[in-house]
């Protein structure tokens, strides 16, 4: 069953959908997105609610990708290839930058 928990980000309400026994773990995300949109907003270099948004996930996800996995107990470690690197998140935002127009908007 899927219950609805209304939540706010950067002033703005949202009514979620969320399965049964995972409303902590979508508050909890909700903090945390809260927080990332409300840092980038506040240092005030971008302005646009949608640039915000995109910022505010690949930073998210960047740290979450920067997360050791745990390993199972049984298993090795896998090898790296060549050209596994994290990717450059310097350069992903230069390229969101390049597509989005300084209102936030699609070019």
């Amino acid at each position: 069953m899927t219950k609805q928990l209304e939540v706010t980000i950067m002033g703005q309400s949202y009514l979620l959908g969320c399965p049964e026994g995972g409303e902590q773990a979508l508050l909890t995300a909700v903090v945390e997105v809260d927080r990332e949109m409300s840092a980038i907003r506040d240092a005030g270099k971008v302005r646009a609610r949608e640039r915000i948004a995109v910022l505010a996930a690949l930073n998210l996800a960047y740290a979450l990708a920067r997360q050791p996995e745990p390993a199972p107990a049984a298993a090795k470690p896998a090898a790296r290839l060549p050209g596994d690197e994290q990717p450059d998140v310097d350069a992903l935002v230069k390229r969101i930058d390049a597509l989005l127009g300084s209102d936030g908007q699609l070019l």
